[in-house]
């Protein structure tokens, strides 16, 4: 009880002096550098395993104010090893899966309702008991992060309170469900699904609180839309009516301006250019002054306001990146301080003064031998401690030994074999050279002009009518080489020094499996010959394999953007970007499936199939032209969740979305348009806008001259590359000694061993 209560009290007692709230309860006293004994070691051992969980913690970007009595240090660890957090992450992915297999299931071969045939449904209790057991898995893992934080730090926070609640609904929605056999109209579990993924992700979070900060200026700009679009509405109404003198009806009245819902659904389209030009043809043609109304309405809100709510948007998040980075360092230099601070107090710590107060190599040394992290930064790590030897490291020198932790240690490839022979030495210069794959470069373009001027000369040509003997003696011309190019290159390279090249492994594994297809091909169909049209045997015909082969031709070709230096750093710079995107496009996934499920609930089998008639012809007079029927839109339907999907996605991309919009107008009501222009809100206008200003944001940091600085050759900095952290480091502003000493002393769980 005394330890546990010792536990509860707050960092830094020491510093206040006297025995008030801060001081050591009674029953501990403070330990010296005099003390003995089991207790002593019991205690520094405890101090070791603090020091381990706050440097693992500061890795990670982690917050540190959780439970740090030796179970919950060790439950803590336990909760964050690669198998739960890999667990809790298939976890997740299992339960948003379901919506594919459950009722009413995606399991068919297409979302064409003319053409799809019955899909499977589950029996009642299988999805059911995957998804109890999914959520099994969040109630341990709510339970052990309301554990580590403390009853008081759970009530504080919103994330946990509110998983807390989801659950709770979650397991009475599915109690629910059971009851009434599967057989009810609305699962409320299906919404809140898409939470369990935002709540466990920390980006994700701030991504939220981003959005959050930029929706006052974004509901501004919004309402000067709303503004425009319905000053416009009433000057259309207005302006295209029929006059007392008209001897024919306004065409364009008729079309697009029939009543005031329809004029504002027209705009609206036209703000996003998908019924442009067609919206103006019926009046342009009755007279072009009629042409300034459409333009002037396009260049106000499609040139102007919308650029302008994706200026805005940009201004709010500009900082988004910078204060991601800033948040991370404080809580690295948090945890590393805590460290420092937990080790500089263990018993027999302090010098022959008590001036002299510092961490001991030895001792961190023992700390890092525990603590999870890459191989090569704690190697780093441990060489930087040793070269102190036996002096104390200071509060800076401990600090600065943890920028080894931005670095990435760049692969150093294996040396090249040796050979005896001047011919073989001299071999080996020519196909470890990077003229060697210049050349293997043009062959490939070669390959694929070839296979470019092929299918243009058989485009109009039936499958049954090509001779395939030409492109089969190139096809079979040309992976030769590639073959001979990849042995030739494990001769220069060796094998190992191949495979370091992470193009080559690409460029090997296509080769493998070029060379696998084309000894299968030649095995089943023989050697080609003039006329060569075999009957098909086994799986795939002969045309088929040719083109499997043609694709990964292809594919292959992208070896040359290695090397093309331009091209290569774009690449680089865009896969840079996916780990600061996942945010974003983890908001995305949770978007898409709330609006799936809603769409699924409000609209599932309102398009029907046309009666009597399995596909409607062009000359069928009951589908008028440009309309949902006649265009064959019958794909996008919300009768299963994968079909949903496809669905908003049409809708996002804004292309045709207003026959869309009119079909489920017809088959449904005019409050339907609600719904599909809410995620047009949401999605093309919103997230889309987000999405741009953070690419923005990250190309303008990452094509910064600065970035792409190198070291001098032959200094320890020329065997790393920097991450980001380090590379914006002169930008981001050190937390001060002050204000991290002030967030330690509001640790709620542990008290100093000094």
């Amino acid at each position: 009880m005394a330890e546990l209560q010792a536990e509860s009290e707050p960092l830094l007692g020491r510093a206040h002096g006297g025995r008030g709230r801060d001081s050591p309860p009674s029953g501990l006293s403070a330990f010296s550098s005099i003390q003995v004994g089991p207790g002593a070691m019991a205690r520094q051992d405890l101090c070791i395993n603090q020091a381990v969980v706050f440097i693992e913690d500061a890795v990670q970007y982690r917050s540190i104010y959780h439970r740090m009595d030796a179970r919950s240090m060790w439950l803590y660890r336990w909760y964050y090893s690669n198998l739960c957090q890999r667990t809790l992450s298939f976890t997740i992915f299992l339960i948003l899966f379901l919506a594919f297999i459950e009722t009413p299931s995606s399991l068919t071969r297409t979302a064409d309702v003319r053409y799809r045939s019955p899909p499977w449904e589950p029996p009642c209790g299988l999805t059911e008991a995957v998804e109890l057991l999914c959520l099994l898995v969040f109630v341990a893992d709510v339970s052990v992060k309301g554990y580590l934080v403390g009853w008081s730090q759970f009530q504080k926070n919103l994330w946990l309170l509110a998983y807390l609640t989801v659950l709770a609904v979650s397991l009475v929605d599915w109690a629910v469900s059971l009851s009434l056999l599967c057989q009810e109209p609305l699962r409320l579990r299906r919404l809140l699904r898409p939470f369990f993924l935002l709540q466990n992700s920390s980006m994700m979070k701030k991504t939220l609180k981003c959005i959050r900060w930029s929706l006052p200026d974004m509901a501004s700009v919004g309402l000067l839309l709303a503004i425009h679009l319905c000053l416009f509405t009433m000057l259309g109404m207005l302006l295209f009516t029929v006059g007392e003198k008209d001897a024919e009806p306004n065409r364009e009245r008729l079309a697009y301006f029939r009543s005031l819902p329809e004029a504002l659904t027209s705009l609206l389209v036209l703000l996003t250019t998908a019924n442009n030009p067609d919206v103006m043809i019926p009046a342009y043609s009755k007279n072009r002054a009629y042409a300034i109304f459409f333009i002037v309405f396009t260049l106000i809100g499609s040139l102007f306001l919308m650029n302008l709510l994706t200026a805005i948007i940009y201004n709010q998040f500009r900082g988004y990146l910078m204060k991601s980075l800033q948040t991370s360092l404080l809580r690295r230099r948090l945890g590393t301080r805590a460290a420092y601070e937990v080790l500089s107090s263990m018993p027999g710590q302090a010098g022959a003064t008590p001036e002299a107060i510092g961490v001991k190599p030895q001792n961190f040394l023992q700390v890092l031998q525990k603590v999870q992290m890459s191989h090569s930064h704690k190697q780093a790590l441990m060489e930087k401690v040793r070269s102190y030897n036996d002096v104390l490291l200071s509060i800076d020198e401990f600090q600065k030994l943890f920028d080894e932790l931005d670095k990435s240690v760049i692969k150093e490839h294996p040396p090249r074999p040796q050979y005896q022979s001047p011919f073989l030495r001299t071999a080996q210069v020519f196909f470890g050279h990077q003229y060697f794959d210049y050349l293997g470069n043009v062959i490939a373009l070669s390959n694929l002009v070839s296979i470019c001027v092929f299918l243009v000369l058989d485009a109009d040509v039936l499958p049954g009518n090509r001779d395939d003997f030409v492109l089969g003696i190139l096809d079979c011309i040309y992976i030769l080489y590639y073959v001979l190019e990849l042995l030739l290159k494990v001769f220069a390279l060796g094998l190992w020094g191949y495979l370091s090249y992470p193009s080559n492994v690409c460029d090997g594994l296509l080769t493998s499996i070029l060379l696998v297809l084309e000894i299968s091909t030649l095995a089943v169909y023989g050697f080609p010959h003039p006329r060569w049209k075999p009957e098909t045997l086994g799986l795939l015909s002969l045309w088929d394999m040719t083109r499997l082969v043609n694709m990964l031709i292809v594919f292959r070709f992208l070896r040359i953007v290695p090397n093309m230096k331009p091209m290569a750093m774009v690449v680089s710079t865009v896969l840079g970007l996916i780990q600061n995107l996942r945010a974003f496009g983890g908001i995305l996934v949770v978007v898409y499936y709330v609006f799936a499920i809603i769409g699924i609930s409000m609209f599932r089998g309102t398009i029907v199939a046309p009666l009597g008639n399995s596909s409607l012809a062009p000359a069928n007079g009951s589908a008028s032209c440009g309309s949902f029927e006649q265009l064959e839109y019958w794909a996008n339907n919300f009768d299963d969740f994968a079909a949903a999907l496809v669905t908003l996605w049409n809708v996002m991309v804004v292309n045709n979305w207003q026959v869309i919009l009119d079909a489920y107008e017809r088959y449904v009501g005019p409050w339907s348009k609600i719904y599909f222009v809410l995620w047009w809100l949401v999605s093309s206008v919103i997230w889309v806008n987000l999405f741009l200003a953070l690419l923005l944001e990250n190309f303008l940091h990452r094509w910064d001259p600065r970035s792409h600085e190198q070291p001098p050759a032959g200094t320890s900095e020329a065997t790393y590359q920097m991450s980001e952290e380090l590379m914006f480091r002169d930008i981001l502003e050190e937390p001060g000694d002050e204000e991290l000493m002030e967030k330690l002393r509001r640790h709620p769980h542990l008290w100093l061993c000094r």
